[in-house]
């Protein structure tokens, strides 16, 4: 699947919902989806810098393909990254790069979150894209 049918697929799941609680409850439990990070990677250089809640990503690249786990000390959080590792994950540092995430825009999060969190949905992406790059620079 390509990234651009994988975003399609989360925003046709997050249109099933009627009302903004049922979306919530729903990227949380994406979150809690997430493959378990172990505590050792919960260091500061994995710590994504302006979160209002502590979000850790580590970055890698296996064979030509990226490998993000990521975590959260808030489970909203942890659900928002776990949108982006969703559609990023397994992809190319190249297509990671270039990727268009104006889909998290689609999704009406920003509209309702507070503009510290909303601010995270594009720190998150940043960072994602900073492994990328450091995977093709290696």
């Amino acid at each position: 699947m390509t990234i651009t049918e994988k975003q399609q697929e989360l925003l046709d799941e997050l249109d099933l919902f009627q009302d903004w609680t049922e979306r919530y409850e729903y990227v949380i439990s994406l979150g809690k989806k997430l493959a378990p990070m172990d505590e050792s990677l919960h260091t500061t250089d994995r710590l994504i810098k302006g979160c209002q809640s502590q979000v850790w990503l580590d970055s890698s690249a296996k064979e030509g393909r990226m490998n993000f786990l990521a975590d959260s000390d808030s489970v909203i959080t942890k659900g928002m990254i776990a949108l982006f590792v969703r559609v990023l994950d397994g992809e190319s540092p190249e297509d990671v790069l270039t990727a268009d995430l104006s889909f998290i825009d689609k999704t009406g999060l920003k509209e309702h979150l507070a503009p510290t969190r909303a601010n995270a949905l594009t720190l998150m992406a940043a960072q994602m894209r900073k492994g990328a790059l450091q995977a093709i620079q290696a």
